[in-house]
């Protein structure tokens, strides 16, 4: 393994405070072709990535996710990110949750790697499965039979870089 990927591996963190200034079009770019890049189950690449900027769009995934985290629509899930990245991928597909998240395990990494921060928020598959986010789907002019398999925050960290925890002792086992 090339020593520059292993240190992407161990040193990305998820960041959970972001800047409120948008990422720039060319770090967008980088990051959205790396997800393209994951394996797919059969080669079929699947999985469709979102890219959501629109100021009024971050804040209704926001209020959907935060209210099915909590029943509060003020909650903020996405940490105040000015980027939202969804992974979707078909409910008929050979693998879409197996898919979708290796897709966004690669947006993850490459956020890292362009110098962005990023994290992995949950309840994707809930949140576009509500009336608000299939009008969500519907207005994007995305397929009906799309899952949501990832949310990915995406910004500017305005925090330090969390320290990696230490790996557990009997992570790995040899047969």
């Amino acid at each position: 393994m090339k020593k520059e990927a292993l240190e992407v591996l161990k040193n990305r963190r998820s960041i959970r405070k972001f800047k409120p200034e948008q990422i720039t079009a060319e770090e967008l770019g980088v990051v959205l072709e790396a997800g393209t890049y994951a394996p797919t189950a059969g080669g079929q690449q699947q999985p469709i990535i979102v890219a959501v900027q629109n100021k009024e769009y971050v804040e209704e995934l926001d209020k959907i996710n935060g209210k099915i985290m909590n029943g509060n629509e003020e909650t903020h899930p996405y940490y105040g990110a000015p980027t939202i990245i969804l992974v979707l991928a078909p409910t008929d597909g050979i693998a879409p949750v197996e898919d979708g998240s290796l897709v966004a395990g690669n947006l993850l990494n490459a956020a890292y790697s362009a110098g962005l921060g990023g994290c992995w928020i949950h309840r994707t598959k809930e949140m576009l499965e509500t009336p608000e986010g299939q009008a969500l789907l519907k207005k994007w002019k995305l397929p009906a039979n799309m899952m949501g398999v990832a949310s990915i925050a995406l910004g500017y960290a305005d925090c330090e870089q969390p320290e990696a925890a230490e790996r557990k002792k009997d992570y790995i086992r040899v047969v």
